[in-house]
């Protein structure tokens, strides 16, 4: 029996390099030129400002003892697993899929290599309004956004195609 892989697995790996490549470059920056908590004021509602997220999104897990930064760790190992296996079938013409879910697996694997290195993840965008903050991100963050809601978008299409032929 043979393997066949689709022709999407290469360039969803290349946005996720990409992606990892730009996450982790932006966070040593901001490692080694923010002070901690210090925010640096970039216009009226944006900042960079370095904080350290020992959980998961929004802080989920944040304050659980220790033991979230490893089983974090393995969900983003098996999502980034199964997220290859998926890019391994999708034909390349997927481009929309392609490229979310090489965006998620770039953001997965960005963090990941954070909890490993650090025990947490390192954000430093710091978007807020009236006294309301966002809570912190990073690229990778963003790059999971961003391909989950492509993601969302393109498998919409594919289940609802929008067909302008007359009936």
């Amino acid at each position: 029996m043979r393997l066949r892989l689709g022709g999407g697995l290469f360039p969803g790996l290349g946005v996720a390099a990409l992606v990892l490549l730009v996450d982790q470059a932006t966070k040593l920056w901001a490692e080694r030129t923010l002070t901690l908590y210090a925010p640096m004021e970039v216009t009226s509602f944006f900042n960079l400002t370095l904080v350290y997220n020992p959980g998961a999104a929004f802080s989920l897990l944040s304050t659980a003892g220790g033991w979230q930064r490893w089983t974090l760790s393995l969900v983003a190992l098996g999502v980034g697993l199964l997220v290859v296996a998926w890019l391994a079938r999708l034909p390349r013409q997927a481009w929309l899929q392609v490229v979310s879910l090489g965006l998620i697996l770039g953001g997965a694997i960005g963090n990941l290599v954070d909890r490993v290195r650090v025990g947490m993840v390192v954000d430093f965008f710091d978007f807020h309004y009236a006294g309301l903050h966002w809570p912190a991100f990073n690229i990778a963050d963003a790059a999971i956004t961003v391909g989950a809601l492509c993601l969302v978008i393109a498998m919409c299409a594919e289940q609802c195609p929008i067909d302008s032929r007359p009936r």
